[in-house]
């Protein structure tokens, strides 16, 4: 029960870290993938996950629901959709959302009332909070700018290659001097072609002008778009506190004991230690109260 035990620690110690109103964690569509429909090659060069791993990632949104945390499973699609759906809906609603995943691409989604807290090889502790006034710190693009960015630069992850000659940097001096790939393309095919060598350079420049690198683009820009129009629950439906004890009995259930590190989903006092927190929380979050608000807009927090 490893994973599943990593799993509720996680969104438990994020918990905590960020002090969220409300909480939604989002799946991948196990049955089936309009993306992968669309490009038989998506994710294709992923290896199969061992049996074990399978068993309790099938398990993971069962087992999460039984404890009483809000779960979404998006028929054909993925967990970024959730996040990007989500975030439009709290957006509309007045709240402030913080997207906890390890996908470079919820970066798209970064606005005045939308973070990502990026999880990285180092685990929750090594987590970065961006904001969209950080963002070209971190990567060279504006918020708006990123599918476009991401789409020239391609991501290996998801096996979707870029234009050959854009790396990240390059992807970034094309888009600080144009805006977006399209203006670009415009500036080429109105005579401009050394504009945008001057910009990024003659082999970047040729490559960007063949037919090719148009239909790359178009194509991995379609598969990283992500829906924001998913029928996710009602936002006051999903606050916090969870009840305590059908928690820690559910989990207990599946071999996992986690006691007192529930507390800020359970509506629990926070240990002593907590108030050590790195220091992206004092960016995060603001002081939480002594109980829980009447229903006014508050903040979400999505894994």
């Amino acid at each position: 029960m490893w994973a599943l035990k990593g799993l509720v620690t996680h969104v438990a110690h994020a918990a905590a870290r960020l002090r969220p109103d409300a909480v939604l964690v989002g799946f991948d569509c196990p049955v089936s993938s309009t993306r992968a429909d669309d490009y038989a090659g998506y994710k294709a060069h992923r290896p199969a996950k061992p049996a074990d791993l399978q068993e309790q990632l099938a398990a993971a949104p069962d087992l999460l629901r039984a404890a009483g945390l809000p779960v979404f499973v998006p028929a054909g699609y993925e967990a970024d959709d959730v996040l990007a759906s989500c975030a439009a809906k709290a957006r509309d609603t007045g709240w402030r959302t913080v997207l906890v995943t390890s996908d470079r691409d919820a970066f798209a989604l970064l606005d005045a009332s939308t973070s990502v807290l990026r999880i990285r090889n180092g685990g929750r502790d090594a987590a970065v909070l961006v904001r969209a006034a950080t963002l070209p710190a971190v990567c060279g693009v504006e918020a708006w700018q990123y599918r476009d960015f991401a789409a020239l630069r391609g991501d290996p992850s998801d096996n979707l290659p870029g234009v050959p000659g854009f790396g990240p940097a390059t992807a970034a001096d094309l888009l600080a001097a144009y805006g977006t790939v399209d203006a670009a393309w415009a500036a080429l095919d109105g005579g401009k072609a050394a504009e945008v060598t001057a910009a990024v350079g003659t082999r970047a420049t040729e490559r960007l002008a063949e037919p090719a690198a148009r239909k790359l683009v178009e194509r991995n820009r379609r598969l990283m778009q992500m829906r924001t129009d998913l029928p996710l629950p009602d936002l006051e439906g999903i606050r916090l506190p969870l009840e305590y004890s059908r928690m820690r009995r559910t989990l207990a259930g599946r071999g996992i004991l986690l006691g007192p590190s529930l507390w800020a989903l359970t509506g629990g006092s926070a240990p002593d230690e907590v108030a050590d927190a790195p220091a992206w929380v004092r960016v995060a979050v603001r002081p939480p109260p002594s109980r829980r608000p009447s229903p006014i807009p508050g903040q979400l927090t999505l894994f």
